[in-house]
């Protein structure tokens, strides 16, 4: 049987009436419960029980520490019981964070879907591309695109985010169409970050040094300027992929085969992971593992 605590066992010496009963009850030396229930009575100090050969009751302040005991046993209960579900429920606050065009375009409908299905969950999507401290911030869970520095976060790798060098059928009428990757030199293209203005960019295992006078951190502002045919751009298929079914936009250099970028959700490690956030990693793979988002 699980050890139960001097104040439990109080508890059931009033229940049942007896040091005797109480004994058989739990399985116990009769005299173990009497001298735990002493030790009880000289640490608070107070005459807890007044004992008898058959019977035991309890004092005037026995019985009201036996009431206001058993309002905290049962509040002690109710929240054990409330924490130990949220490793199998989802419930409470999830707080995810993503990068701002993913996250709008894919992680906002999984927590929209979780919501519906599950009440007792609140959810809040943190947008941007800066490595938080989760632990500080109070992120659950984090969803990163790129290769991941180190560190004592667990990750698990859900997939692969396919990549497509695109331009406008009007740039390409004006500038030509690149015939090879190292002709990808002599263009003009858009950037996301400004480091990549100046850094080798590395491209069908091609070290390039690319240039362009448009740089933003937003794919889809990135989307608008390649479709006013300021430039080509190598990003994720998903956020072009309706421009280029289209027309909108073409693929530059198809028979190319790019590099994807790694998709992973990182979470603080921890003992037992909450439902909510396994549930929501769980969703994202099955989400992100169908041909709308795989295909090239």
């Amino acid at each position: 049987m699980k050890e139960i605590s001097n104040e439990q066992l109080f508890i059931h010496v009033v229940e049942s009436g007896s040091f005797k009963k109480a004994a058989e009850l739990l399985a116990m030396d009769p005299s173990l419960v009497s001298r735990r229930i002493s030790s009880l009575e000289k640490r608070l100090a107070v005459k807890l029980l007044q004992r008898s050969t058959k019977n035991s009751f309890p004092t005037e302040v026995g019985e009201q520490y036996f009431v206001e005991l058993q309002k905290l046993l049962e509040e002690q209960n109710a929240l054990e019981n409330r924490i130990k579900a949220t490793v199998n429920e989802a419930t409470g606050h999830l707080k995810v964070a993503a990068p701002h065009d993913f996250g709008t375009f894919f992680i906002s409908d999984i927590l929209e879907n979780m919501v519906e299905h599950y009440p007792q969950l609140t959810v809040e999507l943190v947008l941007g591309s800066q490595f938080e401290n989760l632990a500080a911030e109070g992120i659950d869970v984090a969803v990163r695109i790129g290769k991941l520095p180190d560190s004592s976060l667990i990750c698990r790798r859900i997939g692969e985010v396919p990549r497509v060098l695109v331009a406008s059928p009007e740039y390409i009428a004006q500038q030509g169409e690149p015939r090879s990757v190292r002709e990808l030199e002599q263009h003009k293209f858009v950037f996301y970050k400004r480091s990549q203005m100046y850094e080798a960019v590395t491209i069908a295992g091609q070290r390039l040094h690319l240039s362009g006078s448009f740089v933003v951190n937003s794919v889809s502002a990135i989307r608008q300027w390649v479709l006013n045919g300021k430039g080509i751009h190598l990003g994720p298929v998903w956020a072009f992929r309706d421009a280029l079914d289209t027309g909108a936009l073409q693929r530059v250099l198809p028979e190319v085969e790019l590099e994807s970028f790694p998709l992973h959700a990182i979470y603080v490690s921890r003992a037992y992971v909450p439902a909510k956030v396994r549930l929501f990693i769980d969703l994202l793979s099955s989400t992100l593992s169908g041909n709308h988002f795989q295909r090239v």
